[in-house]
């Protein structure tokens, strides 16, 4: 399993950038549901040395490798000694309206706004940077699993996502939204195809556009 660093922030500190932030969102692929969010600016004090087993941040990685249960762990270690972060949500309805590529650009550019503490640089994971934002950036393939801030920012924001996700199966128990979280797995689709399609599935996704035609004729 590969572990993030904090070499990527620590050489951007060495340039000058001494406020440096990390930015990911989650729930691109999901069918249902909003894409969701974060920007983190880790303490350097904090973060800075070697990885051991004493750091609060040992086990933080990209969320996808961690089970529900850990990410809430690792989800208060990284809010509890993180110098800031920031939430940012787009909607089903704007994910409809705008697509989901540019609901995803319009999400990160949220969760930096919502930071009280404006960083100097910023790394991104994937390869487009964010308009709108004055802020130096960087855009790293995968930095999820290699810039540490950047890992903590996917749990941040995967931990809120499965939290909206959550309340949304107490109104729609029949897609088990507390199991899948919106993500197209067999079961989610044979629901759809059985209870049809909820308001808070995305409707321009193709499998969201079949039922709701299949229901049509």
């Amino acid at each position: 399993m590969k572990f993030p660093t904090y070499n990527y922030e620590a050489q951007k500190q060495a340039q000058g950038f001494l406020l440096v932030a990390g930015c990911d969102e989650a729930g691109i692929g999901p069918l249902a549901g909003p894409v969701v969010a974060a920007s983190v600016v880790l303490d350097p004090q904090l973060a800075k040395e070697r990885r051991s087993k004493t750091k609060w941040w040992y086990r933080v990685r990209d969320s996808k490798t961690v089970n529900e249960k850990e990410r809430g762990e690792l989800e208060k270690f990284i809010l509890d000694n993180c110098l800031d972060f920031g939430i940012g949500i787009v909607s089903y309805e704007t994910i409809d309206k705008i697509n989901i590529h540019n609901a995803a650009m319009l999400v990160m550019q949220k969760s930096v706004r919502q930071l009280k503490l404006l960083p100097q640089f910023l790394f991104l994971d994937g390869i487009h940077k964010i308009k709108k934002i004055n802020v130096p950036q960087e855009p790293v393939v995968s930095a999820d699993s290699k810039i540490l801030s950047v890992a903590c920012a996917s749990i941040l924001a995967k931990t809120a996502r499965d939290r909206i996700l959550c309340e949304y199966h107490k109104l729609y128990p029949q897609y088990n939204f507390v199991k899948h979280k919106g993500y197209p797995t067999k079961a989610h689709k044979q629901a759809l195809i059985k209870f049809g399609v909820s308001p808070v599935h995305r409707k321009s996704f193709t499998f969201v556009k079949e039922c709701l035609n299949a229901k049509a004729r």
